[in-house]
């Protein structure tokens, strides 16, 4: 099946919601060392979760039927701590995971999220609470997400999020983004290449 991934400027999402319950899940929760001697990313949607998803027997969230095609993640505290694999990010993006709200992220993982254009925005311990207890209430509700308003909301009530400024531009303007941010310099990249004396001394 083809990824819809993310591509340019990020400002709004829409799509259900799933919540993953628990403070200080770490990248190794999240992809397992094992899955690391991967060639390429593809197959990582597949496993996110792998150990955790084997210890309940398909009642973890990402197994149950009525979140497949869920695209945002609600979570709580220190999401994504431990080490600084990549591959976590990119195992939830290959599931379908397009945005991810909680209380906190570790920095590196946010970082990791943010390089792949996933936004990771922020609200207090009492509102992820309230937002986690509806979805897993209605989890066939439709949440919209806006970034320039930084809230997310159901046809009935809004969440206001938080992000930094800077994160919040870079996803703005698709500068996230940064092979496309070097396609678009091309012709600067030749002309300043045709500048170099040691790449011109080879012709």
């Amino acid at each position: 099946m083809k990824q819809d991934f993310p591509a340019g400027e990020i400002n709004t999402i829409l799509g259900r919601s799933l919540a993953i319950t628990g403070d200080d899940i770490d990248t190794d929760r999240i992809i397992p060392a094992r899955f690391l001697k991967c060639v390429s990313f593809s197959a990582l949607g597949e496993q996110v979760f792998a150990d955790d998803r084997t210890e309940v027997k398909g009642l973890h969230p990402f197994d149950l039927k009525e979140n497949k095609g869920a695209k945002i993640l609600i979570v709580n505290d220190n999401f994504g701590c431990g080490s600084s694999r990549e591959h976590a990010p990119q195992a939830l993006m290959r599931w379908g995971i397009r945005l991810i709200i909680g209380e906190s992220f570790a920095e590196i993982f946010f970082g990791n999220c943010l390089a792949l254009g996933i936004p990771c925005l922020t609200s207090s311990k009492l509102e992820i609470k309230r937002l986690q207890n509806e979805v897993n209430k209605n989890p066939k509700l439709i949440w919209e997400f806006n970034l320039q308003e930084l809230a997310i909301a159901n046809n009935k009530e809004t969440f206001k999020l938080q992000i930094e400024e800077g994160d919040k531009k870079m996803l703005l303007s698709g500068k996230w983004d940064a092979t496309k941010q070097l396609l678009q310099e091309e012709e600067r990249i030749k002309e300043t290449m045709q500048r170099l004396p040691y790449l011109n001394n080879f012709k």
